[in-house]
Parts: C-alpha cells; sequence; structure tokens
C-alpha cells in the first residue's frame, strides 16, 4: 500500500487525524488522489490508514489507527456503530444525523435521517468514488425508500470536486412532513434549502422555547421558523420571525399554517431590521449561518457577531432574555463569550447567562478534533441598564 510518512511534530502525534501538506516528510508507493495510504512516522513505525488527497488542503484524514480499507464491510460495521451510538444516547434515529463525519470514524461522510428517507454527503473525494458501497450499506441497514446525495456543499471545492444533488437510490421524495418537538415540519431534501430543518439546533429549539411562555419574541435568520415555531408552541404571546430569503420565509408560514400557530414573518435583512426596530420584545434569538470559513475572515466575522449583539441588547430592557448563537468553529466559545460580553459593555446592559447550548448529541464531538464541536450558543437575562 502507498503511503507518508510525517514529519515530527505534526498534529496527528497529539490526536488529531488530519495531516497538511507542511507535515508529511516524504510519500512512496505513488499514492493517487482519493486511495487509501498507510501513515508512518519518521521512524517507519505504522500511524494508520487515512485517505488521500492532494489536491486539499488536508491532504490526508486518518481513519483508522490500523491497516484497513474501505470496503462494504467497513462501512457496514462503521455506520452501525453510529447508529448504535445514538440509540445508547436515547436520540430518535428516525430523525437525526447518523453520520458525522470524523466523529463517527469515516472522514466527509455524513447522513441524515429523515424517517423513510436519507440525505447523504460525500464531501471527501475517497468517500465521493465510494459512494455506491456507502448506498449498498445504508440500503443493508436501514431499507431506506429514497437516498438523496445532496453535495451541494461549498466544502467540495476544497476536494476539487463540483457540486452537484442527484439521486442515490429510489425516486425523488418531493416535500413531506417531518415532525420534532411536537411540531410538523414540511421538508424537501432534494430541492429544499438545505433540506429546511437543522437538526442539530433541535435541542436548542426545544431549551429557548421554555423561556418564551408569554413573551414577545423576536427570532431573526429564522430559516424554517424552527426556534420561532417553538416559542409560538410554548405560548409566546407574540412571534416575528425575519429572514432575508423570501423563500425561507415562506417556509416559515407554510410551517406556522400547518401547525395551526401564529407568526409574523418578515423579509427583511436583519441587520438592518435590527438597526431601525424599536424595543417591543421581550425574547430575542439571533442563529444566524456563519459569518466565517475560514481564519482569514475571522475578525471580519466577529465585528458582524459584535453589531447583531449591540442592536439586541438596545431593544432589551432589564429582564429581558438574549439567545444567541454561531455554528463556525473558528469563532469558539470564549472568543464568542467575549464578543457577547463586549456588546454589552457598549449596550450599557449588564448580562446573567442562564442558559449555555450546543449542538445535538447526533453531532458527536471529539475531544482531539476542535472543528467537530463548532456550535456553541449563550442565553443571557438583561438583570440592569446604566
Amino acid at each position: 500500500m502507498a503511503g507518508l510518512i510525517i514529519a515530527p511534530r505534526a498534529r496527528i502525534f497529539h490526536g488529531h487525524e488530519w495531516v497538511y501538506a507542511t507535515e508529511i516528510k516524504k510519500s512512496f508507493g505513488d499514492p493517487q488522489p482519493g486511495d487509501v495510504v498507510t501513515l508512518k512516522d519518521f521512524r517507519d513505525r505504522p500511524l494508520g490508514s487515512a485517505i488521500y488527497n492532494p489536491q486539499s488542503q488536508i491532504v490526508a484524514r486518518r481513519f483508522s489507527r490500523r491497516r484497513q480499507d474501505l470496503d462494504l464491510d467497513f462501512f457496514t460495521r462503521r455506520i452501525r456503530q453510529a447508529i448504535e451510538f445514538r440509540q445508547r444516547r436515547g436520540i430518535d434515529d428516525t430523525l437525526c444525523r447518523l453520520v458525522w463525519s470524523e466523529s463517527d470514524g469515516i472522514p466527509g461522510l455524513i447522513v441524515d435521517r429523515y424517517g423513510e428517507h436519507l440525505s447523504v454527503q460525500t464531501l471527501t473525494l475517497a468517500m465521493d468514488l465510494r459512494k455506491e458501497l456507502i448506498r449498498d450499506a445504508l440500503l443493508a441497514l436501514l431499507s431506506p425508500k429514497s437516498i438523496v446525495l445532496r453535495n451541494d456543499s461549498p466544502f467540495r471545492k476544497a476536494e476539487g470536486m463540483e457540486p452537484c444533488i442527484e439521486m442515490l437510490h429510489g425516486e425523488n421524495p418531493g416535500s413531506f412532513i417531518v415532525r420534532a418537538n411536537e411540531l410538523n415540519f414540511d421538508i424537501d431534501i432534494f430541492d429544499g434549502q438545505k433540506t429546511g430543518l437543522y437538526l442539530d439546533q433541535l435541542q436548542s429549539h426545544a431549551e429557548v422555547a421554555m423561556l418564551a411562555k408569554g413573551k414577545r419574541v423576536l427570532d431573526c435568520f429564522t430559516n424554517q421558523g424552527g426556534f420561532a415555531l417553538a416559542c409560538a408552541k410554548a405560548g409566546a404571546a407574540k412571534v416575528t420571525a425575519v429572514d432575508v430569503s423570501a423563500s425561507a420565509c415562506e417556509a416559515a408560514r407554510h410551517n406556522a399554517d400547518i401547525n395551526g400557530l401564529e407568526l409574523e414573518v418578515l423579509e427583511h435583512n436583519v441587520f438592518d431590521f435590527l438597526k431601525h426596530a424599536k424595543p417591543d420584545y421581550d425574547l430575542i434569538i439571533l442563529d444566524p449561518p456563519s459569518f466565517t470559513r475560514n481564519k482569514k475572515t475571522l475578525m471580519d466575522a466577529m465585528r458582524g457577531y459584535k453589531e447583531i449583539h449591540l442592536r439586541s441588547l438596545k431593544l432589551l430592557e432589564k429582564g429581558g432574555i438574549l439567545s444567541t448563537f454561531c455554528c463556525s468553529h473558528h469563532a469558539g466559545r470564549e472568543l464568542f463569550l467575549e464578543n457577547l460580553a463586549d456588546a454589552s459593555v457598549d449596550a450599557k446592559k449588564s448580562l446573567r447567562l442562564i442558559a449555555e447550548h450546543t449542538q445535538r448529541a447526533d453531532h458527536p464531538v471529539l475531544v482531539t478534533i476542535p472543528e467537530t464541536g463548532y456550535l456553541k450558543g449563550f442565553t443571557v437575562e438583561v438583570i440592569a441598564t446604566r
């Protein structure tokens, strides 16, 4: 088997599973893009097996600490282990992320389950080249009616692959209803906006909704209305949902209708809306898309978070609540919390932390790969104004 000799002090010696070009001392055996390669240290000791793609900044991703091939048996075994993990955690495995890339030992493979239908992403070249094996493993384990290959992620570009959406098994299911947090959502995993349901936030929807009864709620960046609907269901006095996307607003209105709930849905740029809004809210929720995908733009992203934090806090009086979320792993927990604190100083508001949020357990975190723990959130209460 072809392989790579890893240079001393590479992060793989500290538990990380990624190898960058600068960490490779030399290659042997002429490895090809998408191949499985063996990794060795500078003393020729084996480090395990990895997938290889010299077109990517992450040249190799280790998936086993022993010699291992990516065959049907491998995929069946690893996917079964991922399913069993979620079952042990008590997660509803009919509506969840069944496979989460490195966190489940299959780098670049994501499998989301929506009842009888699966949405699959192959974000590394090695997984993409083996999508038929992945399909066969999923069919054997889950017998889904359909499998959508939802490969429209921008991350594919880093691996030298084009985006695409196609059927891997069965027929396009079209739109259908799924139920989460005692709410119905009409989703479309083939044509919808990122399938319309953020599985990683379902737990946070429920946690924030527990604070919403009797309150005037503003849900910013609402997408399909996840937070807004949960708050309305929990008995909020009024819920306003804002998103710049016309299709997202229409989806939120439709989901409100099928649940018999009342939302005020506004198609508006959130930054502008917050700038001109009146202080008519008791609970404000900020759940924006990632403001940065790399370290180069991190400071620009933090300025964006600071702006929406500041504008939101200015709309809240004593006793008001702000729930804010960040889904970029580049902005770590401490940096994001510091950003919120800085905004509170500028807004002349004192805040008390009343809840901390993270991604649902079907998106497990590896302690040696901080990138797997990307979602963080804080709910704070204004306890004084100056």
